[in-house]
């Protein structure tokens, strides 16, 4: 936050007056105590007004030729640098009219000639400490707000960790997913941006909304901590009963984050956990309604989940496995496309089309250290 102004700190004041001995008689006046420039046009004063340091208060006549006070004082509120610092005009018409014409412009105040020293002084050292005043506040409501801005940048930054820490939890467990949490991440970012480019979903997938989706998609397998080391870490293929004990890690994973949430009162700062709730318990449902754990069908799968299906799903396949080889880039696109409508959701089979080369840089991008180069996208 910036030091209490010091009492050497003199404060810069522009006089403006296109009459020299009017500048000779408020410059003598001022000086002793203020930093003065004087400028005898319009022309001038925003020139000195416009070059730093600026002033912290202008004096302004009204009557002078080629641009008159009013004129000089609209193109200050017009300009960033200027538009604050207060304007006092000082001049010989002393009608009501031009006194309120003035103040509607912007003026801070109005001292008619013949000038009074003893007022001038007074309403200069006024206007002086009301700028001073208002310069300190929004010092300090600018330092509160980078303030904010960092607490909320330094939250946000735990959060996140927090966040592939606990899903790193199910991914130590699980040996053979590497990197798998960070390339699903990716693919349901690039799905929801594409989905959003489509006028029903426009409204809906909002960036703030993609951002949860995105922040929420690595919690998907949280529920794999609930599942047996002698299931989980099976080389090979699992037979139906362990098949069973395995698919119970979509609604461990769901239940777990509820627990966590359920207590709170509302949902401000933890929408994301919701919806890593949904994504957990349904991404292993299908779209015509023969997944896990509940059935859901069609629209009844919440959309995150119907996101991480695919993003799921593909990683698999273009993954090794104990139990399997990687597929090649177009073999895993056949399948996703033939479960187009049966397991996944249309739309967003339409949105893997139409960006698999973003899948392809995400696959590449975070290959586990024992994956093959992945092969080109097929035509």
């Amino acid at each position: 936050m910036n030091a209490p102004a010091s009492a050497a700190v003199r404060r810069r004041i522009l006089i403006v007056d296109d009459t020299p001995g009017n500048l000779a008689v408020l410059g003598e006046l001022l000086a002793p105590q203020y930093d003065v420039r004087v400028a005898n046009s319009g022309a001038r004063a925003l020139t000195s007004a416009l070059t730093a340091p600026h002033p912290d208060l202008i004096l302004l006549d009204i009557m002078m030729p080629l641009m008159n006070g009013y004129e000089v004082l609209r193109r200050l509120r017009d300009q960033p640098q200027t538009r604050d610092i207060p304007v006092v005009f000082i001049t010989a018409l002393d009608d009501d009219k031009d006194e309120a014409h003035g103040l509607e412009l912007g003026a801070s105040d109005y001292i008619v000639k013949p000038i009074r020293p003893a007022i001038v002084l007074a309403r200069v050292r006024t206007h002086l400490e009301v700028k001073q005043a208002r310069d300190i506040l929004r010092d300090q409501n600018a330092w509160l707000d980078a303030e904010v801005h960092e607490r909320m940048r330094q939250n946000q930054r735990i959060q996140d960790i927090t966040l592939r820490a606990l899903a790193s939890l199910a991914e130590a467990r699980d040996k053979e997913t590497g990197n798998h949490i960070r390339r699903t991440q990716g693919y349901v970012s690039v799905l929801a941006n594409q989905l959003a480019l489509q006028p029903n979903y426009a409204l809906r997938l909002t960036p703030a909304l993609i951002e949860r989706y995105t922040k929420a998609a690595p919690l998907h397998d949280i529920g794999k901590v609930g599942i047996p080391d002698y299931v989980l870490g099976k080389p090979g293929p699992l037979d139906a009963a362990e098949w069973d004990i395995m698919k119970t890690h979509a609604r461990v994973g769901a239940e777990a984050i509820w627990r966590a949430i359920e207590h709170e009162p509302d949902h401000a700062g933890i929408d994301f956990l919701y919806t890593a709730m949904d994504i957990a318990g349904s991404h292993h449902e299908k779209w015509d309604g023969s997944g896990y754990p509940d059935g859901l069908k069609g629209e009844q799968i919440p959309l995150p989940g119907r996101l991480m299906a695919l993003a799921d799903v593909f990683d698999a396949l273009i993954s090794r496995r104990v139990y399997k080889p990687p597929f090649s880039l177009l073999s895993a696109t056949q399948i996703i496309l033939d479960g187009r409508g049966s397991h996944f959701d249309p739309d967003v089979v339409d949105a893997f089309v139409a960006r698999q080369q973003d899948f392809r840089d995400i696959a590449q991008r975070y290959s586990d250290p024992d994956q093959a180069q992945m092969p080109a996208v097929a035509e």
